[in-house]
């Protein structure tokens, strides 16, 4: 277990202390928030909604002296379709990855933030501390968030995390009967979930799983094996690798830590993330064939296009419904191999 801690407290370190690029670029970026000259999107998916964004905090049981943040569109008079956000390890403060939660919010949907603790030594717990803090939020605001339709969204630890939590979610609390979906990055291993369950994952489920090609700490076969085993057909999920690129002297980067907000936005936030995940809550809530057709477009040009700036563009995004690794695991500080940390070391190939 102090391995464990150990190791992941490296990963802390570099959501703590790395930077999104290190790159500065050649011209003036488009927005003065906006990190590179692409401009964020005026219209459509991905572009940022109408609402004003307000917040409730409550007490986090499980890890006392934090809270649970709840982020939701100011004046809603109605629940309204909720994610359910798992963070990775050593993102604890809403302040992490804020820009997502407030983009999601001002397009009239609601965030649930739950911090767990960074030198926690149990898994278990720190599962228990977001599921906690989860169902408090859906029990005690009930006029601020609709279980009909709600998704789960993780990064790296929350990643994985996301993958138990929404089915028992799912099948125990019944969320999700009138839409849902998982939206996973970067994604370390999995706990709490059975080879049945992960089979016997409701059909009705939508998801995007994504792999970030500089990254060096988890191994893509994680995400692969997920994506492969899990109730949902080929059609509702898709798998993304993303690719950096340079766009007037400007590295768009697709490290371990994509995508924060903590440093500088960039088109990555918007184009690679919030365009996806806004196509896909559409889909997942309301049926759309044009959200589909852009978040699960099964490498339609709609969904794999990425912007440009003076002629030079950024690399199309990567979409397959039969991933394979791209490097070996010794790329990788956490291996799919792992004895010590892999609950399904079976399932790696």
């Amino acid at each position: 277990m102090k391995r464990i801690l150990f190791s992941l407290c490296l990963l802390a370190l570099i959501f703590s202390g790395c930077s999104k690029s290190t790159n500065a670029p050649s011209t003036e970026p488009v927005d003065d928030d906006l990190a590179g000259p692409i401009s964020r999107p005026s219209s459509g998916y991905g572009a940022d909604g109408t609402y004003a964004v307000s917040e409730i905090d409550f007490p986090n049981t499980e890890y006392p002296g934090t809270n649970v943040t709840i982020f939701y569109p100011t004046g809603i008079s109605s629940p309204r379709p909720t994610i359910f956000y798992s963070h990775p390890y050593g993102g604890e403060s809403k302040e992490y990855n804020r820009g997502l939660f407030e983009f999601i919010a001002k397009k009239g949907y609601v965030v649930v933030f739950v911090p767990y603790a960074t030198n926690d030594t149990s898994i278990d717990h720190r599962y228990t501390t977001l599921w906690t803090g989860f169902t408090k939020a859906a029990a005690d605001y009930p006029r601020i968030i609709d279980t009909r339709k709600v998704g789960f969204m993780g990064h790296s630890f929350g990643g994985g995390a996301s993958i138990g939590l929404s089915y028992k979610a799912f099948t125990e609390k019944e969320w999700g009967r009138d839409g849902r979906f998982l939206f996973t990055m970067a994604p370390w291993y999995s706990y709490q979930i059975t080879p049945a369950q992960l089979s016997g994952f409701p059909a009705n489920t939508k998801m995007i799983t994504q792999v970030y090609d500089e990254d060096v700490y988890n191994d893509h076969r994680m995400a692969i094996d997920i994506f492969k085993n899990i109730n949902i057909s080929n059609t509702e999920k898709d798998y993304y690798y993303l690719k950096s690129s340079t766009v007037a002297g400007y590295k768009y980067v697709t490290n371990h830590t994509l995508p924060s907000s903590r440093t500088a936005y960039d088109a990555y936030d918007y184009y690679g993330v919030y365009r996806l995940l806004d196509a896909l809550i559409d889909y997942s809530f309301n049926n759309s064939e044009t959200g589909k057709n852009v978040a699960l477009g099964n490498g339609s040009v709609q969904q794999v296009t990425m912007p440009g700036y003076k002629g030079e563009y950024m690399a199309p995004l990567e979409v397959t419904d039969a991933p394979v690794p791209r490097y070996s695991q010794d790329k990788y500080k956490f291996k799919c191999s792992s004895v010590l940390y892999n609950p399904r070391i079976a399932h790696c190939e």
